[in-house]
């Protein structure tokens, strides 16, 4: 033991600079979710805003590259060969069409979207927590789509995984007692627009709203004794239910 003003403290606790028996990690300010606050609470919503850019830029650079990145079930039709898609084992697909956009107003949309949605949801639960927010969102948009959408039918875009924040926004704004009508107005506008413009793949609008509504309700609700193993754990399910229904689906069509 080493001596000090009010009696003694370990070496360990000497050398680590902390005057009690709990490591400097455990003073660090918490998010509401848990996680560490972070000196630029966006720093991750603009990495994530410069990949999408970045993929936009290369799809324009080379066009033969869209096709490798959107969500494709199966194409083309039997009786033609060879087929491309998911239903051929392109899992990543599911992955790689959350930050494919072609046209200018699409990429706009969502990265306005992204920016809006994800600073203060970024801030509220941490980064690792808001990174498995838009992703496991975004793959629950695009299992969705691969379900229920036709085979044939190309699908790209952010907008799984930006609804998936909204979904969040407004189980964080409910928890923290916030006027809710702003949230829920801009969310029937965009459900508006979801079911009435075309070429609108409103099943990853939905996917991607319910699973950021349960991943952000397990977020900000889970017990603190047992914050991670809930938090974590939901978002495992959800991505359970995404392989399922992908499962599923390659099912009918292979």
């Amino acid at each position: 033991m080493v001596s000090a003003s009010v009696g003694f403290q370990c070496p360990d606790c000497v050398r680590s600079g902390s005057g009690t028996g709990h490591p400097p990690a455990a003073s660090r300010p918490r998010t509401l979710a848990g996680g560490t606050v972070a000196a630029d609470p966006r720093l991750l919503t603009k990495i994530l805003i410069g990949i999408n850019l970045a993929v936009f830029i290369a799809i324009h650079a080379e066009s033969s590259l869209l096709g490798h990145l959107v969500l494709l079930g199966a194409w083309p039709p039997p009786p033609f060969l060879p087929v491309a898609g998911v239903a051929d084992g392109e899992w990543y697909r599911l992955v790689t069409s959350m930050f494919a956009h072609e046209e200018i107003w699409h990429i706009a949309f969502n990265m306005l979207g992204l920016w809006w949605l994800g600073g203060p949801l970024e801030a509220a639960l941490g980064r690792v927590r808001y990174l498995a927010l838009y992703l496991v969102s975004g793959l629950a948009g695009g299992a969705l789509t691969y379900l229920l959408a036709a085979p044939s039918q190309a699908s790209l875009g952010a907008s799984g995984a930006i609804f998936g924040l909204f979904g969040a926004t407004a189980v964080l704004m409910r928890r923290l007692d916030y006027d809710m009508r702003p949230i829920i107005a801009l969310l029937v506008i965009n459900l508006i627009f979801t079911f009435t413009w075309s070429n609108i793949a409103w099943q990853a609008h939905i996917g991607g709203l319910v699973a950021g509504a349960v991943i952000g309700y397990a977020m900000v609700h889970a017990p603190r004794e047992r914050r991670s193993l809930v938090q974590y754990g939901t978002c495992a399910l959800v991505l359970a239910v995404v392989v399922a229904l992908t499962l599923i689906r390659t099912a009918q069509l292979v």
